[in-house]
């Protein structure tokens, strides 16, 4: 069962970061007018916006990955715990 929990701790993450890079895509282009930087060639994008685009989006994604590992752990601790009582 921790082999299901940890299995669904990556569905999580993985679907969890999928969201987290769409709002941020979606608030960068709200808040500045622009789309967000996305390659190597875009060289009309300034230093300070794709460094501060970067700084976000590292931002968000660290903070999902915190948040969907406490969860998994909360989750397998609170099976452990029902499954010992059943």
């Amino acid at each position: 069962m921790n082999f299901f929990f940890k299995l669904l701790g990556t569905g999580v993450s993985l679907g969890a970061g999928f969201v987290g890079t769409k709002l941020v895509n979606l608030a960068w282009e709200k808040a500045s007018g622009n789309k967000p930087p996305a390659g190597h060639d875009d060289l009309e994008t300034s230093l300070r916006s794709a460094l501060t685009f970067a700084l976000v989006s590292a931002f968000v994604s660290t903070l999902i990955q915190v948040l969907t590992s406490r969860g998994t752990q909360r989750a397998i601790a609170r099976f452990a715990k029902t499954h010992d009582i059943v």
